[in-house]
């Protein structure tokens, strides 16, 4: 009788193959393997001793091409065996992880106790089916004015942040993982921050900020070096999401998912692509990275009839500030809405630097209003941005005609523009705004305007919180 799929897995499934015929990079090719699976888990062990862990990236022709957590270095074609386990990849997932520091494969590196899991979880995750999805609704508070008042968090949404090189997105990270939280005293929340291919600098930032700030207790932290095998890389978002994912729809916690920085994980996802010696696409960057990303983004939402939440902002750094690079590009598709950094507001020493004109939440008007942030929250953003953006064009103008050849109002939105970015956008790193302070804040700066000029605002709110009649 034939052999069926199933049985061949069944035969190779903890059997030792002493059968690498190749070595690349963080891959090794196993021939004679009938039935492995895709994500199958496999335990490699160097003619030392050691074991490391692998996963079946690929399958056919008898060959298996496994990725090796730990790197293939002492790895060889004669001594090494390879044990495949039949199990997928899984991570042990307790409510215990709050406050703990793990690595990016989801192991302790704090020293703390051992932690005992109430489950296994598949790295891979579920697919939420759309049907049962929730539409995104009510926001996170970030404390920062530039993404509360202008680009509002919403619970479920995905809301990347692209930044250049050298700017401060490290900082705004810590930041916004210390300061973030959800309203209502009957709200669980928690932080998921995950930093891949960081430096020891980093890492060291990161540790430092969140145990001595005390968000460490409601956060579950994990961190991949740069010199940390590049594979691992590749895994650390999904234990991360895996983990989120229990503590959001088992637990009820509204989670939020810092990831940091997703264009070192591409550039790992290349690297072991080159290693495969796949058909590069745009840039050297594998085809199917689309696809790979949205495996990632899409983990965030609601799910109907459950009470937490998983909302992501990952973090990009983009190479030479361009914003058509296809992993800024690919990212824009699949996410809701940007928060894009400026280097000339850097230069200007305006932190957090944040160009409001390209920056976008497309799910904000479902997270503001009355009930969730204020009443006045919507018209107010309007009437910033168009305030702002006439200010920032005129400075274009007086580049060329000079400033004497505007009218008085022209020259107020001068004034307006400059003073938006020194008291609105511009924060220190230790100040939290909450959504009350940040939109009290634009009403002052919108006060410099005549009342004739407040067009996006409805009569009724201008009566209610315009400086100049209220102080009347």
């Amino acid at each position: 009788m034939d052999e069926t799929p199933s049985d061949q897995k069944q035969q190779s499934r903890g059997r030792e193959y002493r059968s690498v015929t190749r070595v690349t990079g963080p891959l090794i090719a196993v021939s004679g393997v009938e039935g492995a699976a895709y994500g199958e888990v496999v335990e490699v062990t160097v003619p030392s001793g050691e074991r490391r862990t692998g996963r079946v990236l690929e399958s056919r022709e008898g060959t298996a091409i496994v990725q090796v957590f730990g790197g293939t270095e002492a790895v060889d074609t004669v001594r090494t065996s390879v044990r495949f386990t039949g199990e997928t990849m899984k991570i042990g997932v307790t409510e215990d992880l709050l406050g703990r520091i793990l690595d990016g494969t989801g192991e302790p590196i704090d020293g703390g106790p051992l932690l005992i899991p109430e489950a296994m979880r598949d790295i891979s995750g579920d697919p939420i089916n759309p049907s049962a999805r929730d539409f995104p609704r009510d926001s996170i508070e970030t404390g920062i004015s530039a993404i509360d008042g202008m680009n509002t968090l919403v619970r479920g949404q995905k809301l990347p942040i692209f930044s250049g090189s050298g700017l401060p997105h490290a900082r705004l990270a810590a930041q916004i993982a210390r300061q973030a939280r959800v309203r209502g005293e009957a709200e669980s929340f928690s932080v998921v921050f995950a930093a891949m291919g960081i430096t020891y600098e980093e890492a060291d930032f990161f540790i430092r900020n969140f145990r001595e700030t005390g968000a460490l207790e409601q956060a579950v932290v994990f961190v991949n070096r740069a010199d940390d095998p590049v594979i691992e890389r590749l895994i650390t978002p999904q234990v991360a999401l895996t983990v989120a994912e229990y503590l959001a729809f088992d637990l009820g916690y509204h989670v939020l998912v810092i990831l940091t920085d997703m264009t070192n994980y591409c550039e790992a996802l290349r690297e072991v692509a080159a290693a495969r010696e796949e058909v590069p696409g745009r840039r050297g960057y594998p085809g199917y990275m689309y696809t790979d990303l949205a495996g990632i983004y899409e983990r965030a939402g609601r799910i109907k009839g459950r009470k937490g939440s998983i909302t992501q902002i990952p973090i990009l750094t983009i190479p030479n500030d361009d914003i058509t690079h296809p992993v800024p590009d690919l990212t824009g598709y699949i996410t809701e809405g940007q928060i894009v950094f400026s280097r000339d507001l850097h230069r200007k020493g305006i932190y957090p630097p944040i160009d409001l004109l390209p920056s976008l939440s497309r799910l904000m008007q479902g997270g503001i209003g009355e009930g969730r942030t204020r009443e006045d929250h919507a018209a107010v953003k309007d009437q910033l941005y168009a305030a702002y953006a006439r200010g920032r064009r005129l400075r274009n103008l007086v580049a060329v005609v000079g400033e004497e050849s505007l009218g008085e109002i022209d020259r107020l939105y001068l004034v307006f523009a400059d003073r938006f970015e020194r008291e609105f956008l511009r924060q220190a790193e230790n100040e939290r705004r909450s959504f009350e302070e940040t939109l009290d804040a634009a009403w002052r700066l919108l006060s410099m305007l005549p009342e004739s000029e407040l067009v996006r605002i409805e009569p009724s709110l201008i009566e209610r919180y315009y400086p100049r009649r209220t102080e009347g």
